[in-house]
């Protein structure tokens, strides 16, 4: 990996295409919008100075509650020219998980689509530092909101008289900027605010563009709260190639959309994958013009898959949001569909036991990663030193994932060390869901773990000790919890049992036998029950 300039950050590449190529089409909506390079520039600048109108500056957090659309991505450039940092919140939050992302961040202005609104202004009156709340018109509206302590600034008055602000040269960002803070999910305690820098991103990429062409047409899904759908705007710009957009994935509308749109390359995650294999097979699968796809994990059945959809290849890799992607496969070729590839040049990696010491080659330890670049991984969990401190222990970050390596160098996940779940793509705390669960006035304890799912990844399982007395039944707390929790949080399983199984010395729940001795008799399934 070649070191990183200030030309090859996203603001700065946006600038550059827009210059070369004004009128090429970069970014259309599946409902028919579109923007070129040179209209989604100029929006980056408006962007800019609508916010510095109302007082945005270098080093200010600014939080935004978007779904994946055009104004999302324009909003986070428009910060970036300022200086300022954009702190990402999934919009499935709410509640206490909301308030918590919003006051942690100590951010004094807020983007929000209005569909949202009602989220953020049943907490509105707890949030101590949040001054300001940009509203952004929605198609799919909202109920409208009076009384939030908060100024409401409509998307009329955000740009009304606002000007674009001059082109940035060189005081934009840097490769040591703070470019946004992404959550992510927390295991012995809250979700912590990852800091990516600006450099950080540019290996992300390299991923994506190094099996694409300049030709492709790009499918994006994937939500802008996390790295993976910043990563496929990034990489379109980079490789000079248009971008197809849908605000979530839609399995019955994916091979529609790649057909209408001609797209040829796309990027998901494995439980997407499992749901396309899922659909009933028609003599038409193969007739598409999508020719390949990055996927993590990889469909089980890969060459079933690749020859029922008729695609040339598919490349996987493996990262987090703290530290890029340090291992992708050789382009398309793969070891095994269980293998998640090399390692990537610019990273160094271990495979350590519990004291920071090598294993053996093929033995299972935690995987800890250092980069040979400055500001390529990140830059510490946002107001937690002592997490940042502790993660980055001994000059390696710690990633808290067990790993092993072959003889020929594959790299193999083997199993997650904390207690963080997996579903459909979407990272979960343990001790979230069980602070949640615990709210309820007749449970006594709980511990939530993961269950393999049947898609992939994991469901949700709670193991739950009533309080005496109690009569509350298992559909009756699934259906407490859905009107509390975002909708991938909310448990799949519900098991009740008499006490939960402890340590001596430290009295830990010990998750690893909750998980390996499963009480069929005395768990509720939701989706069964329907």
């Amino acid at each position: 990996m070649e070191w990183i300039q200030q030309s090859d950050l996203l603001p700065f590449v946006l600038e550059q295409r827009a210059k070369e190529s004004p009128d090429t089409i970069f970014l259309t909506h599946v409902d028919g919008d579109s923007l070129s390079y040179g209209q989604s520039y100029e929006l980056s600048l408006l962007w800019a100075g609508a916010l510095r109108d109302i007082g945005v500056g270098e080093g200010d957090n600014v939080l935004s509650l978007l779904p994946n659309g055009f104004a999302t991505y324009h909003a986070w450039l428009g910060m970036s020219w300022l200086g300022a940092v954009e702190v990402s919140l999934n919009t499935a939050y709410r509640g206490h998980l909301l308030r918590y992302t919003i006051e942690t961040s100590r951010a004094r202005v807020l983007i929000v689509a209005r569909r949202y609104l009602a989220a953020v202004a049943e907490i509105a009156e707890g949030l101590s530092q949040l001054e300001t709340v940009v509203v952004l018109d929605d198609p799919a509206d909202g109920a409208e909101v009076v009384g939030m302590p908060q100024k409401l600034v409509s998307e009329q008055e955000f740009f009304a008289g606002a000007a674009p602000i001059g082109p940035p040269g060189e005081a934009g960002p840097r490769q040591w900027t703070s470019s946004c803070i992404i959550w992510t999910s927390g295991t012995t305690g809250p979700s912590k605010g990852v800091i990516l820098p600006w450099a950080e991103w540019y290996p992300f990429c390299e991923v994506v563009t190094s099996v694409t062409r300049a030709d492709d047409v790009l499918y994006h899904f994937l939500p802008p709260f996390h790295v993976g759908g910043k990563i496929l705007f990034y990489s379109a710009l980079l490789r000079g190639f248009p971008i197809v957009m849908r605000e979530v994935f839609s399995s019955s509308n994916f091979w529609r959309d790649v057909r209408k749109h001609g797209v040829t390359h796309t990027v998901m995650q494995g439980p997407m994958a499992m749901m396309l294999a899922s659909a009933p097979e028609s003599p038409s699968d193969a007739d598409n013009p999508l020719r390949s796809m990055g996927c993590a994990p990889l469909p089980p059945d890969l060459p079933g898959f690749l020859g029922r959809f008729g695609l040339t290849g598919v490349n996987t890799y493996y990262g987090m949001t703290e530290i890029g992607l340090p291992f992708a496969s050789a382009g398309f070729d793969l070891p095994g569909t269980d293998s998640c590839g090399r390692l990537r040049p610019g990273y160094e990696v271990r495979i350590v036991d519990e004291h920071d010491y090598p294993v053996e080659e093929g033995k299972v330890g935690e995987l800890i990663v250092r980069a040979d670049h400055p500001w390529t991984m990140n830059a510490g969990y946002y107001g937690m030193p002592a997490e940042t401190a502790h993660a980055w222990r001994n000059g390696w970050f710690h990633t808290g994932d067990a790993f092993r390596v072959d003889e020929d160098g594959n790299y193999y996940f083997v199993d997650r060390m904390k207690d963080t779940l997996r579903r459909r793509g979407e990272n979960i705390s343990s001790f979230e869901v069980e602070t949640y669960v615990n709210q309820h006035p007749e449970v006594a304890e709980c511990a939530a773990v993961a269950v393999p799912s049947e898609l992939g990844e994991d469901d949700v399982k709670i193991v739950v000790v009533l309080a005496e007395g109690s009569s509350l039944g298992h559909g009756e707390l699934a259906d407490w919890l859905a009107e509390r929790l975002p909708r991938f949080m909310v448990p799949r399983y519900v098991e009740f049992t008499g006490r939960l199984p402890k340590t001596d010395a430290t009295i830990k729940t010990k998750k690893a036998f909750l998980r390996q001795n499963a009480n069929p008799e005395n768990t509720w399934d939701r989706e069964k029950a329907g």
